[in-house]
């Protein structure tokens, strides 16, 4: 029985990749819970010790031969020791060998509970570390079950052989994409955290990270650090701005980000549900990078106010519309990739 007991342990560690140690620990817990149960009154007395190079297990209770005994589950009288080997004395410390087999159901149950409980503990912990590791990262997911009423979208994700499932609530969709059960989903894991019934995996489609990491997947110059992503501004399903930077005077910044013909940047676009992205050249200058950042406006002029942090920006009348964008939203992409205030003004009127 016991060779079949620890081989069930290998097969475990096998299977699910828990160490055999994780479980031996708590397989003893299991096993001494269940002894101090039976044997209430030997609690303090009660000893399990697994050992899987000899494959065995160890159940036994030490009590102390005493004079006058005082109490009975961890005492032992003088003549009841010498009964079991002639050679005890006072204050020696007598082993007796406890039969599994004499275990109370109840006890036996309680120790199956807490060895299953281990299991899950140490799945749900690899489970955690797993996806722990890919934080600020991206997985891609089946969608399992979409929400009628709420919208929110649940989602397997994968990291390596470890999965589990998220829930992509609708906040976090990128609004008018269109998605059914079955597809493969590329989601932005935004936090992992603890939770009873294991890890809760946060995830995002409209986090600005989901469109950095989109651009190293594509972009190798910025896997390997060559262009530098420097700031993204992001309304997920409608545009983008990405400022960019090359530490390499011979590689374009722009150009790499958009590929031959707009084959890297065109991959990103489908993959966002056709969201519209404003690749920009990153600048030390804040006149030159406010500027850029209004694109695809031309500016005229740019002047850094004396706060710091707000600048006015003169630009031809015929592009005003074109700079401050539909509702708004040109000029203040810019100011959010930039970190500047910015006063737009025609060029008549200035």
């Amino acid at each position: 029985m016991n060779a079949e007991f620890f081989t069930a342990i290998a097969d475990i560690e096998r299977e699910k990749g828990i160490p055999q140690s994780y479980m031996l620990e708590k397989i003893e817990q299991a096993l001494l819970a269940a002894l101090k149960k039976d044997l209430p009154d030997a609690a303090e007395a009660a000893h399990v010790v697994l050992n899987m190079k000899k494959k065995t297990v160890e159940m036994y209770l030490e009590r102390t031969v005493v004079e006058e005994m005082e109490n009975p589950g961890v005492e032992l009288t003088l003549d009841e020791a010498r009964d079991i080997d002639p050679k005890y004395d006072v204050g020696d410390v007598v082993r007796e060998d406890v039969d599994a087999k004499k275990f109370g159901r109840i006890a036996a149950q309680a120790a199956k509970q807490v060895i299953i409980q281990g299991i899950r503990e140490a799945e749900r912990s690899m489970v955690y570390d797993e996806f722990t590791s890919k934080e600020h990262e991206i997985l891609t997911g089946t969608i399992t079950h979409i929400d009628p009423k709420s919208g929110a979208i649940s989602i397997q994700v994968n990291s390596n052989s470890e999965y589990t499932e998220a829930v992509l609530p609708a906040s976090e969709c990128i609004p008018g994409e269109k998605l059914h059960e079955g597809d493969k989903l590329k989601v932005y894991v935004v936090e992992v955290r603890r939770a009873s019934r294991g890890p809760q995996v946060m995830i995002s489609r409209t986090h600005p990270g989901l469109v950095k990491r989109l651009f190293e997947l594509e972009v190798p110059e910025i896997f390997d650090s060559t262009v530098e992503i420097r700031s993204i501004a992001r309304e997920a399903g409608s545009r983008t701005k990405i400022a960019v930077w090359s530490n390499d005077p011979a590689v374009e910044p722009i150009g790499a980000c958009v590929g031959s013909r707009g084959t890297r940047v065109n991959t990103i676009v489908e993959e966002l549900g056709g969201e519209k992205i404003d690749i920009v050249k990153f600048s030390d200058s804040p006149e030159e990078y406010v500027s850029s950042a209004l694109a695809p406006s031309d500016v005229v002029n740019v002047t850094l106010l004396e706060d710091g942090k707000s600048c006015r920006v003169v630009v031809p009348d015929s592009q005003l519309s074109l700079a401050i964008g539909k509702e708004g939203q040109n000029v203040r992409l810019a100011a959010r990739l930039t970190g500047y205030k910015i006063d737009i003004k025609p060029q008549s009127q200035y």
